[in-house]
């Protein structure tokens, strides 16, 4: 098995490239797990104070975090998974692939093991 995480932050959602940006300063510490379930934890609260409280509760090296933040180390990171998903025709959010299935959007348990089965069984 493998995963695979890209970040697709919508145009809809004004603060979340600047959250996917601070998601990838915190995995050059060797942290996105941690930050990227902080940030789902508070998605009402993702403005640059918030990011940068968030790496200091997380304990990441604050002034690394904040000088990656500041100054968009990570933007071109983002825009490229941004230009990936669009390349594969992934606009929208959850998205997954599952041996090149495409299942789009929130779904129940039920499709994902249908899915899985199924692939199983072609072996």
């Amino acid at each position: 098995m493998r995963f695979v995480f890209k970040d697709l932050p919508l145009n809809t959602h004004p603060q979340a490239f600047k959250a996917a940006e601070a998601a990838q300063c915190a995995h050059v510490q060797g942290r996105f797990w941690e930050y990227h379930d902080k940030l789902f934890a508070n998605q009402n609260a993702l403005a640059i104070a918030d990011l940068k409280r968030y790496a200091r509760e997380l304990k990441l090296d604050q002034g690394s975090f904040d000088t990656c933040l500041d100054t968009s180390a990570t933007a071109r990171l983002v825009r490229q998974d941004m230009t990936d998903a669009e390349g594969y025709g992934v606009s929208s959010t959850p998205t997954l692939f599952i041996n090149g299935r495409l299942v789009s959007g929130a779904q129940p348990f039920e499709a994902f093991e249908t899915i899985i089965n199924d692939e199983l069984a072609r072996r």
